[in-house]
């Protein structure tokens, strides 16, 4: 998919369902953290917090308590519809949702405590200019092996082919340039088992892991035998690769 694409695909996918997968039925073995815990954990009450790609919201939403004001920022107008919605029908009061380019952060210099960013493009510069001094930027990202099995059946997927590390090693880089201190980097690659074939074609279908998964009848018939293939007792296994960096400015 080329940006147009990735920009309509999930303008598509917040009107539907935000970025919210909880129906989805599915265990991990491996996992080591939770991103927003991760988060709450760098944050006070006293907090300004920035969460960049923020979906439809659930997440930011699900973590109010941890600050004193929460803004999401997402591009995709699909998704800042959603997240509106779901702030509309929650009772929280510290939460501002707007729908901005993560290259251009239309915010004053220094205002943010803590930002964070999960399975979104950033620019770490634009984050330097809005942190406040000694605060604290988080990030999680899909690694290049994610969901490797799915993506080699397929013969396509998001970063198939690309080297391990190029992206964690292009953002380390990016946040040292930008005047980033003390960055530490974690990952790990989980066994994930999702219970039937259809909690996996809801994956697929909203998230841009196989681009245009289903658009071609053949698609379900490479499906049909990646089944065959990966079921076991627990679910159908793939994998799940994550990285997260915690850089200090």
């Amino acid at each position: 998919m080329n940006a147009l694409e990735y920009k309509n695909f999930y303008d598509a996918v917040g009107k539907s369902i935000g970025w919210d997968f909880s129906n989805v039925k599915s265990v991990s073995d491996g996992v080591l953290w939770d991103f927003y815990n991760e988060v709450v954990k760098h944050c006070k009450k006293s907090d300004l917090l920035l969460d960049i790609g923020t979906g439809g919201g659930e997440a930011v939403l699900s973590i109010a308590d941890s600050a004193l004001l929460l803004v999401g920022i997402d591009l995709s107008t699909g998704m800042i519809e959603t997240a509106t919605n779901n702030l509309i029908q929650s009772s929280k009061r510290n939460i501002r949702f707007m729908q901005m380019d993560a290259g251009k952060l239309e915010f004053p210099q220094n205002f943010f405590n803590v930002v964070s960013c999960r399975h979104s493009g950033f620019d770490a510069k634009e984050i330097a200019k809005v942190l406040a001094n000694d605060g604290v930027f988080l990030t999680q990202q899909v690694a290049e092996n994610d969901k490797i099995n799915i993506k080699l059946a397929f013969g396509r997927g998001q970063a198939l082919g690309t080297p391990e590390n190029t992206l964690k090693d292009r953002y380390i880089a990016e946040l040292g340039e930008a005047g980033f201190t003390d960055i530490q980097t974690l990952q790990f690659n989980s066994a994930d088992y999702y219970e039937t074939a259809e909690d996996l074609i809801f994956l697929l279908k909203h998230t841009p892991i196989v681009p245009y998964f289903g658009q071609s009848a053949n698609d379900f018939e490479i499906l049909e035998r990646f089944i065959a293939d990966n079921g076991t007792e627990r679910g159908i296994r793939t994998n799940s690769a994550r990285f997260m960096i915690i850089a200090r400015k």
